[in-house]
């Protein structure tokens, strides 16, 4: 690119739309933010407005470009929230509240699906013992089908939040492999999965590559707009977890551990990506991370920013488990809830403000052994983004807890710039994303394991079995 041309990244988060400008080597040039609700209407449930994404959207780019020179953008990418589902007619106009990733009003639906596949089924579908929950597009499919059947007649189709926006912003609906978790292979969508629902095959969008162009935007000068990918795997290319042996920790509204390598082995609890180019990404997403902290500030009568300098003060020995509307990751339990573990009458709001952040990094570590079972060797180091990468406290933790080397990153929000890198690609900018990410992606600061923290961690994880009969109990009074 020349001097003051940029790329785009639009993220298209949970709790917020995020409109990124990137110079040739990966340096930011400017970036906005607009917030939007969850919606919590009944127990389990978490939905948006849709309309809430396009009006975040076209804000925080008129915000970007404001601040560059006219004509300086060359391209752009989305990546965006994954497992979030809205259902839409012919002009692009929602016709329900999307449904989004954390919502569990269809556990039982998913339940009765997965049901239907022996383990020999799954291995041969999937690659191995997948789990079938209540964020699959398909439960989401067979729900809408049941339960809103008007709707779901009207409806033309089935989108993701980044597909729609691409939409809107070209006027094509496309989407990628990457983003159909369990409903799309390599060689395109899944003809069983697909096939659980009547009706779903011909509401799916069209399957295309992250990288490749959508059409032009007018909101961005006529510059091309490219299909773009799942968050989780802007990340990946944001943090350059494109090579075997590399891995990552993106730690948001959720957090994700993902792991490249040659080896294409499935492991229980986490999702092996389609291969390009023979590497396989294997990550896990769990369900809460800065979720926890915003609820610990909510119900503590803290701000957020006032529950992480609480937590600088407080004493390790409390165990917090961030199952607040289940767990994903590796567990995929849609009924197990949060505790606190290890209360005693000197305990403080710190110490427990510091347990909120040390649950999710154990979160973290439950994900990666199995993220390192399934590469065939433990990783030796790992690349830390995301919204928790702001803290150095809770940078520190997660080495702690992991007890490895984290390469904190120079651009935290690494989904922003893999969307980004995906439209320098599309644009021709660069050969490939992997060429790109090498490019691009810098550390900013290594973290070294500086306190053994296998203690709390080997609590954290006898707490799950050790109470599963209170889960059950406790199932009854359920609130979501």
């Amino acid at each position: 690119m020349d001097n003051g041309e940029v790329v785009l990244g639009i993220d298209v988060g949970t709790t917020a739309v995020k409109v990124a400008a990137f110079t040739a080597d990966g340096r930011p040039a400017g970036a906005h933010s607009v917030a939007y609700p969850i919606a919590r209407p009944r127990p389990g449930w978490a939905e948006q407005d849709p309309e809430d994404w396009w009006r975040g959207c076209v804000t925080a780019l008129r915000t970007v470009l404001s601040g560059l020179p006219a004509g300086s953008v060359r391209a752009a990418g989305i990546v965006s929230q994954v497992n979030t589902h809205l259902l839409a007619d012919a002009d692009l106009n929602p016709l329900t509240p999307a449904v989004i990733w954390q919502d569990q009003r269809c556990a039982g639906v998913a339940r009765e699906l997965d049901a239907r596949f022996t383990a020999e089924d799954k291995t041969r579908i999937w690659g191995g013992p997948v789990a079938l929950d209540a964020s699959f597009a398909g439960a989401r499919a067979a729900w809408f089908a049941r339960e809103e059947p008007e709707l779901w007649a009207r409806a033309r189709w089935l989108l993701s939040p980044k597909d729609f926006i691409g939409a809107r912003l070209t006027g094509r609906v496309a989407t990628d492999k990457l983003s159909g978790v369990r409903i799309a292979g390599a060689d395109g969508y899944l003809p069983e999965a697909v096939a659980l629902v009547d009706g779903l095959a011909e509401r799916l969008p069209e399957l295309l590559e992250p990288e490749t162009p959508l059409g032009t935007a007018p909101e961005l000068g006529g510059a091309p707009v490219v299909v773009g990918t799942m968050d989780a795997f802007g990340s990946v290319f944001g943090t350059r977890t494109t090579e075997p042996g590399r891995g990552m920790v993106s730690c948001g509204t959720s957090l994700v551990v993902a792991g490249a390598s040659r080896q294409g082995t499935t492991v229980r609890g986490l999702v092996r990506f389609p291969p390009r180019d023979g590497l396989f990404v294997h990550a896990g997403p769990t369900q809460a991370a800065g979720d926890a902290v915003r609820w610990w500030g909510r119900v503590s009568g803290q701000s957020v920013e006032g529950a992480f300098a609480s937590a600088a003060d407080g004493s390790p020995g409390v165990v917090f488990t961030p199952y607040l509307q289940g767990e994903r990751a590796p567990l995929w339990d849609a009924d197990v809830r949060g505790s606190f573990l290890g209360l005693g009458s000197g305990t403080s709001r710190a110490d427990l403000s510091r347990a909120v952040l040390t649950g999710v990094a154990c979160s973290a570590r439950h994900v990666l052994e199995a993220v390192d079972e399934a590469c065939g060797s433990p990783l030796p180091s790992l690349t830390f983004s995301g919204g928790g990468a702001r803290s150095d406290l809770w940078t520190q933790l997660h080495a702690d807890v992991l007890g490895r080397p984290l390469e904190r990153l120079r651009v935290h929000d690494s989904g922003a710039l893999g969307a980004a890198l995906l439209g320098a690609v599309g644009a021709g900018l660069f050969p490939d994303v992997e060429t790109a990410a090498a490019a691009t992606v810098a550390v900013e600061r290594v973290f070294e394991p500086a306190t053994d923290l296998t203690p709390l961690y080997e609590a954290y994880r006898a707490s799950y079995n050790g109470l599963a009969e209170a889960h059950s109990h406790l199932a009854t009074f359920r609130d979501g």
